[in-house]
């Protein structure tokens, strides 16, 4: 059987950030890619670089970072090099954006009609009834109740789940071939965690659209991705099928992660824990930036810095899975 081409392709990508004290490097070497109708998860500590991968693709990197080295293509057309203006218009026509607080895309001055009715015909060839219905569809489709009244209201006249419904609705405004979604469920509680993880899942299978879903959260990530993205110091330190990462963890740092979730039917009296921190982007070590933390680090891993290795159903950043190992 043979793969589908992939919608998104990130190759060798690294993002900088210059400073007066030199050069920090955030993003070293992302590679991955996601196929039409997939979810990707990325998942790592704070400080991993989930977030500036999800920024860089969608074109918000914060200055003065910039993209350095590598290309972002999408549907086969390269995006890292466009201007501001193409951008913008990649970015609602062919790429939606999920952001975690849903007060930061939503503007408190308009009602949630105005601001749905403005994106969509921004991109697409509608007049102003033609964009309410579809606005009205859309509210719907996400799981608003009564959307024809409810279109006329301000985003403070939602609760928090309701305006994260209404972030995903404007997302989809224009039919997005990509979704990035930054920790869409983090400020929600946990009912509607699973309503809109489940409304994800429905984006993905019923509309074709692939997902890059950013979080912290593994629970989030077993529910809903088809493949994962583990992410430690700016790297992709292992990269496979959600459940073979899951049950199978290749890497030692990924294998810390998930000793450290609760399992339901496991007795244990203490969870497993990563000792130390994420290192600073002003001080990452040599060679594998995980080995200060890692319990199975040799000399091999304070020296040289593997790229991803073949680790059965999934390719990890460890010089475990070299031919030679860690001799």
């Amino acid at each position: 059987m043979t793969m589908p081409q992939a919608l998104l392709e990130v190759k060798h990508l690294r993002v900088e950030f210059p400073t007066r004290h030199g050069t920090l490097l955030a993003l070293d070497d992302i590679s991955f890619d996601i196929a039409p109708g997939e979810i990707l998860g990325v998942v790592g500590e704070s400080g991993a670089g989930k977030s500036l991968t999800g920024a860089a693709i969608i074109g918000l990197l914060e200055p003065p970072g910039r993209i350095a080295a590598g290309e972002i293509r999408l549907d086969g057309r390269r995006i890292d090099n466009l201007g501001r203006a193409e951008m913008r218009q990649v970015r609602g026509r062919q790429i939606g954006a999920i952001f975690q607080d849903p007060l930061t895309s939503l503007n408190p001055l308009y009602t949630v009609g105005q601001q749905l009715v403005e994106t969509i015909q921004t991109h697409l060839p509608l007049n102003a009834a033609q964009a309410k219905e579809r606005a009205i569809d859309l509210l719907r489709q996400t799981g608003i109740p009564a959307p024809e009244a409810r279109i006329e209201q301000y985003p403070h006249q939602f609760s928090g789940g309701m305006r994260q419904r209404v972030v995903i609705a404007l997302a989809l405004a224009a039919e997005p071939r990509l979704i990035v979604a930054d920790e869409p469920t983090t400020a929600l509680d946990v009912s509607i965690q699973a309503q809109i993880i489940a409304l994800l899942r429905r984006l993905a299978r019923e509309h074709g659209a692939s997902v890059m879903l950013v979080t912290h959260d593994m629970g989030v990530i077993a529910e809903t991705c088809d493949r994962v993205a583990v992410m430690y110091a700016g790297r992709i330190v292992e990269l496979g099928p959600v459940q073979q990462v899951i049950h199978h963890p290749a890497h030692p740092y990924t294998q810390g992660l998930m000793g450290s979730i609760p399992a339901m039917d496991e007795d244990r009296e203490r969870l497993l824990q990563i000792d130390g921190a994420m290192p600073r982007l002003n001080a990452i070590p040599t060679g594998c930036a995980f080995n200060p933390r890692c319990p199975q680090a040799k000399a091999r891993c304070r020296q040289e810095r593997p790229d991803l290795l073949d680790a059965g159903a999934t390719r990890a950043a460890c010089w475990l899975h070299a031919p030679g190992g860690l001799a």
